[in-house]
């Protein structure tokens, strides 16, 4: 009899299926990272459902909790797709799908970054402080390169309904979004010691204790700073009417017919005034209008500065003109002209931080071998470099013109330098009925708690808004429609800790998150020497 054994040590290869679920199981990191991004993303407005940042974040903790730095840099970078390729689809409303895809891949780099750095540091007791800290560094570098940065989809601009807004009082935006994420973490790290207290049967105290903090700390720090949100009038009120003109159609087609732009705003303007002769309305104190309500420049067409000045003089107070104005050195601004009935402009202000790619356009000739038409629809506008506040009828008011409200230190050095309310005129025409518009107008109510401020928000072609010093909007219009607002609006005068300390909590949380990232690198090298 003929007996055939197998060698000892040869293993049976493993089913087909078994290796295809091998490859599913290694899949999962990925899809985790890209639905974290995309739960971040529903967060913002115009939905309101907030607290979807949290289990963004505790699912991208999971993610990247043990991996290495690589793995977190990958894990990151569609984290960012998940978040911004949603989050940024207006960018191609008129000029196509190439460049919101090109900004939505350049943004999600500096999500790779913060998640190979969150990998690195996920070992640490008190891992989420570190985290958090990192996403708030990244951040921090967002909102400043390249070409000045971009710090749309700040994670605190999606709290504008949220439990965490107060804290905005506290520390700015910086402060908000750091509060959030930390939350956002502190929810896996307790779902983790409850986990290896099920297996183990002991629960980890300092994991228990890291998950407590992290959670509990940044609910205690909004409810003890409600105390700092305030609608108070401090300084009286200033009766304010914003005026949406309108615009003929939607879209880049619309400066062509700037013309059509103005008279609607002179339209609109007097039609008020004809409310207030009535005794319908009573006469506002003045009267804002939106960026780009005069693309006509009114310093060198006669027409279009007699007709600024008829609507002036029917409502017989002064305007905050929109205008794209051309200076003696032949250089455009982007301009907000304080023009006063019968004597015409007083005031100017340029605005200072300019849409790259879109007022201006960088790297011009490399684009222009890209797509030509591209730097065609580019403005050419040159920066201002002061900050804009006006005195109209006794009122400090303070200008942060439509992009500039994304940017904290342009909304901040408008109250130091005594704006008793901000104006955040826009003009989102060239976004259609996009997310972009109530985007932005979530950003305004976040920097009137900021600053406890009133905000008022004139837009050509809507959404405009009054918004009070506790973020909440009292009155607003609807999209593409001619519209007037007016409103009491308290003026206050003090200073919110956020005001007062500016750059300072950003920069403190910079420097711990590079503590953090520093001390997992040398525990990191210290145990490869050991071994």
């Amino acid at each position: 009899m003929t007996v055939t054994l197998s060698p000892p040590d040869e293993a049976s290869p493993p089913a087909p299926s078994s290796r295809g679920g091998r490859r599913l199981l290694r899949l999962v990191p990925a899809a985790g990272a890209v639905l974290a991004g995309v739960l971040l993303y529903l967060s913002f407005p115009p939905r309101t459902v907030w607290w979807l940042a949290l289990p963004a974040f505790a699912l991208l903790a999971w993610v990247l909790h043990g991996r290495s730095w690589k793995a977190g840099l990958g894990l990151g970078y569609l984290f960012g797709l998940g978040c911004f390729l949603p989050l940024l689809v207006w960018t191609g409303v008129e000029v196509g799908s190439g460049p919101w895809l090109a900004l939505a891949a350049a943004e999600a780099v500096f999500a790779a970054l913060v998640g190979a750095g969150i990998a690195t540091v996920s070992r640490l007791p008190g891992a989420p402080l570190w985290a958090a800290a990192l996403w708030t560094a990244g951040e921090a570098a967002r909102a400043r390169v390249p070409f000045g940065g971009f710090p749309w989809g700040k994670v605190a601009f999606g709290q504008a309904d949220g439990v965490f807004l107060p804290l905005a009082a506290l520390g700015g935006t910086p402060v908000l979004g750091f509060a959030v994420v930390l939350c956002g973490f502190g929810l896996y790290a307790a779902g983790r010691a409850l986990y290896e207290r099920r297996a183990r049967g002991v629960l980890p105290r300092t994991a228990a204790l890291t998950a407590g903090v992290a959670v509990l700390l940044p609910l205690a720090g909004a409810f003890a700073s409600r105390a700092l949100v305030s609608d108070e009038a401090e300084a009286g009120t200033a009766r304010v009417a914003l005026i949406q003109g309108n615009v003929p159609q939607a879209g880049l087609e619309f400066n062509a017919q700037r013309r059509a732009v103005l008279d609607y705003h002179v339209k609109e303007t007097k039609r008020l005034a004809e409310r207030v002769d009535r005794g319908e309305v009573k006469r506002p104190d003045f009267v804002l209008w939106p960026e780009n309500s005069s693309d006509i420049d009114p310093f060198r067409n006669p027409d279009a500065s007699a007709a600024i000045d008829s609507a002036a003089q029917a409502i017989k107070v002064p305007i905050s003109v929109g205008a794209a104005v051309e200076k003696d050195d032949g250089k455009f601004y982007n301009e907000q002209v304080l023009w006063l009935p019968g004597k015409g402009p007083t005031a100017t202000y340029d605005k200072r931080r300019i849409q790259p790619f879109g007022e201006y356009m960088p790297m011009s000739s490399l684009i222009a071998k890209i797509n030509e038409s591209w730097v065609s629809m580019s403005s050419d506008f040159t920066p201002g470099t002061k900050p804009g506040v006006f005195t109209i009828d006794g009122t400090r008011v303070g200008i942060a013109t439509c992009y500039e409200a994304a940017f904290d230190g342009t909304v901040r050095d408008t109250v130091t330098h005594g704006a008793e309310l901000i104006s955040v005129p826009s003009n989102n025409a060239t976004f259609d009925r996009s997310e972009m518009t109530y985007q932005q107008l979530a950003m305004s109510r976040v920097r009137a708690v900021e600053h406890s401020r009133s905000v008022t928000v004139p837009v050509t072609s809507g959404v405009s808004a009054v918004i009070r010093p506790d973020g909440k909007i009292v009155q607003r219009t609807g999209m593409f429609v001619p519209a007037t607002l007016v409103d009491d609006v308290p003026l206050r005068t003090s200073r919110t800790p956020a005001t007062r300390l500016g750059i300072a909590p950003e920069m403190a949380l910079v420097v711990v998150a590079a503590g953090g990232l520093a001390w997992a690198i040398t525990r990191g090298v210290r145990g490869r020497r050991a071994a």
